[in-house]
Order: C-alpha cells, then structure tokens, then sequence
C-alpha cells in the first residue's frame, strides 16, 4: 500500500490528476497524481554500492517539499509512504525523488545541509489510518477557522489547513494586506481544536497555486501544475509585446500580472533590438510625424503628422531607418503620402467553390434559357438559325481541277492562273440558294417534328 488510493507505490502507477473522471480521491496523498511531479532521468543508471546517495525528497500536502536522510538504508522508491521526524513528533510524507538528482535539487534551492532530518522508517498500518483521519477533518477546521477569524474581525483570508502526519500539530495557511495581530486568533484556535497552531502567511500567487483553477486560455494554472519560481511581472512586459494595458484582461486569477507574460518576452526584446525607438520623428516637407504603432510580426511601423493625427501611413523599418539617416544629414524627406506605396490587394480564389449557394444554378441558367422554347414559332426561329450556320460548308472554294473540269492534266501541264473576278458569283448564288433552302426545305421527309394535341376533356368531369 503506497498511496491513499490504495494502489500499489511501483514507479509505474498513475492515478491521474483529481479534475479528470477517472481521477484518484486522494490526489494529495497519492505519489506519482500531485501537480508537482519530478522526472528521474537517472532511474534507469544504477551506480555504485560506495557513492550510493542516501538523499531523499519527500513531498507534503500541496506543493511543500523537504529533504531528509535515509539513515537506516530503507529501501526506497517514488512513491513510497515513509514516516519522517518533526517537531513535535513525526509527519508522514510520500516519497518524490531519490538518488544522484535529490543533491541537484538542493542545490537549485539552497537547502542547508546541516538542518536535514532523518527518516524513521516506512509507515504502517496504523501511521496511515491517523493521516488519513487527520486528512478529512482539514476541510472542516478550515471553515470553522474562517468563522472564527470573522467573529473576531481580523481582515485575513485561511485559505488552507494542512494537520501533521500524528495530527500533533495544524498550520494554517492565510492571506492578508497588512499585519495580523494573533495573539487572540491563537488562543481562540487552541482551544476549539485542541492541537498546537502553526500561522504561515503566504502571497496571492502561492494562494492560487495551492487553490487552483482554470485560467482564460483553457488550461489549468501553470502554479499549480508544473510552475515553481514566481517571477516579478510588471506593466512594462504588456507594453513591449504591443498590449493594451486592460487589468481585467491581463490580471490572472489570484489578481496580479499573468505569470505567461513573460514566456515570450524574450522574443519580442530580441525583434524589438532591430527597430527604431518608438519615440523617433520624421522631418518631411509637409511637416513633422511621429510613430504612433508599431507591429512587431509584420515589421512595420505607423507615422502620422503632428498636425493632423488622424491619417495614419505604415513603412516598413527598412525604410524608416533610411528616413532617419536622411534627417540626420540635414535633408527632409517627402510627405508621406508620396512615400506610401499602394497596397495590392489580395484576392483569395475559393478553389472549392462551395461558399456559394447558387454555385448549380448559374451554370445552367443561361443554357436553360437558350434551350427553352416559347411556342411553335419559338422552335421554327431556332432551326433556322442552325440552317443558316450550315451553308459556311458550301461557301468554301472548290479546287480548280474540278471547277475546270480538265483533271489532273490540267494542274500538271499548265501553270497555276489567278482566280477570275466572276468567281465569287456563283459563291453569292450558292449563298442564296442556301437562303431559299431555308424558306423551302428541299428533304421535308427528315424532318420528324412531334404534333403536340390539345388535351382531351373528359365529360364526367
């Protein structure tokens, strides 16, 4: 038994973190579920019996951690339930890291070697029915803690309770603005839980850490998941990165900066390096401008003139840093509606062509009405259109041979001779016989046309 969730303590187990619908119940006592777990790289190298370490890192409630020594040579492994010593009594802990990478770890934190605690042994039966009875009653202290706090009108939030493994003792972890007088608080609390009191205060960040939550981009809080350093954020982080300086919208959930925005500081220092300073002025012939935006991803910069700020002209910084080396001569630029450049305009091709919905019927619109006709006279009109296409057959030149009637001898024997003026005549002729053709079909037995009948009444009707 490794863990409250009474599965076994092998590396391997995972109960998942409490949110999710498989989750383990008792995320805050299970080894490899709480928000702060540590990767052993190392686990897979086995070192020496002589330079074994016998460093251990054992985890509390929430993200509170100490190192101990393993002075007994228990064999131990993540996840592993151990009874360590404190003051008074004992405390009961779980395992996070062991080995080479514990010293590492001390040396990330500065943990002083010589205040290192031992480790009694691995806890029993017995060790972990009072932590765990002692784990359930925390909920409850903390409400009547609050109540208490109210009565006696501290200006303090409790925002959580943790008990010792023995349930000897019970810190209670608090918030405020300025200094608590907890003389009476004290008292007040030893006698309604009958336990030594321990008063920790701890900041908004570290109270949003143990607390927990969802933040606006969807995800769980980056303290109370894998985040351990608190890093200062300030408004001038907002104003590199080109953001508006909105608190609602840049505060997170404990009421300060938003820890992520330094995540991509780095980047926007780096690209801000190459621009010119925001505060930077052009001399042109119309005027003076001054920058007003600037945008990092698309490297431009906005100009507009002190006189009318209304008309805003955006340059690239190629250009703008040719400006100002231009002014430094001593020389005025052109006004900056003869700098600007025409944008071109894009024009996006739907290659699907399904934004349309009447993509089917334009198609066949004007074929339909080509297609389509009126009346009897509408079809008489159509045949003679086609009629009249076909005679462009009978327009072309015969060859000579045939219009001379001699044969080849003709064509090998005599040379080539131009064409007479009166050929074009039986050309005119043809041209109009084709239009008496049309006027009188000369086969009327082709033509098959479909009589169309009225319909019949029907009397009974």
């Amino acid at each position: 038994m490794s863990c409250g969730c009474k599965t076994s303590g092998d590396s391997a187990h995972s109960c998942g973190p409490k949110k999710t619908a498989n989750g383990c119940e008792s995320v805050n006592t299970c080894g490899n579920s709480y928000k702060l777990s540590v990767f052993d790289w190392l686990s897979d190298v086995h070192n020496p019996a002589q330079n074994r370490c016998d460093l251990v890192e054992v985890r509390f409630k929430n993200d509170r951690k100490s190192f101990y020594k393993n002075v007994n040579n228990i064999p131990l492994h993540i996840g592993s339930i151990v009874t360590v010593e404190s003051s008074p009594g004992h405390d009961v802990g779980v395992v996070s890291l062991t080995g080479e990478l514990v010293k590492i770890q001390m040396k990330k934190k500065k943990f002083p070697e010589e205040s290192i605690l031992k480790i009694y042994r691995q806890a029993n039966q017995k060790d972990l029915e009072v932590w765990q009875e002692a784990r359930k009653k925390e909920d409850s202290v903390k409400i009547e803690a609050r109540k208490i706090a109210q009565r006696i009108g501290l200006e303090m939030k409790v925002t959580d309770v943790e008990y010792q493994g023995d349930a000897s003792k019970v810190t209670f972890y608090y918030t405020a603005d300025n200094r608590i007088d907890f003389r009476q608080l004290i008292k007040d609390y030893a006698g309604a839980f009958r336990t030594k009191i321990d008063m920790k205060q701890i900041g908004f960040r570290q109270e949003a850490a143990k607390v927990g939550g969802i933040g606006s981009c969807g995800r769980e809080l980056c303290c109370s998941t894998w985040l351990t350093d608190f890093r200062s954020v300030n408004t001038n982080v907002a104003r590199y990165q080109q953001l508006s300086i909105n608190p609602q919208k840049l505060a997170g959930q404990c009421g300060k900066l938003k820890c992520c925005l330094n995540y991509e500081l780095d980047s926007y220092l780096d690209t801000l390096s190459n621009f010119p300073s925001s505060s930077t002025t052009l001399d042109t012939e119309k005027g003076r401008a001054f920058c007003i935006k600037i945008d990092v991803f698309k490297r431009k910069m906005w100009f507009a003139y002190i006189d009318n700020s209304v008309a805003w002209y955006d340059f690239d910084i190629e250009l703008v840093k040719k400006l100002i080396a231009k002014n430094k001569r001593g020389e005025k630029s052109l006004p900056l509606e003869d700098l600007k450049q025409p944008d071109t305009p894009f024009q996006s091709i739907d290659l699907i062509q399904e934004n349309n919905v009447d993509r089917f019927e334009k198609k066949n619109r004007g074929n339909r009405n080509q297609n389509r006709p009126n009346n009897g006279q509408g079809q008489g009109q159509g045949q003679k259109r086609n009629r009249a296409e076909r005679p462009e057959k009978s327009e072309r030149p015969e060859r000579p041979e045939k219009a001379n009637g001699n044969g080849n001898a003709n064509s090998n024997n005599q040379p080539k001779q131009p064409r007479p003026q009166q050929q074009p005549k039986p050309q005119l002729e043809k041209a109009e016989t084709g239009s008496d053709a049309e006027k009188k079909p000369q086969n009327p037995a082709k033509k098959k046309f479909k009589k169309k009948y009225p319909p019949k009444k029907d009397n009974n009707a």
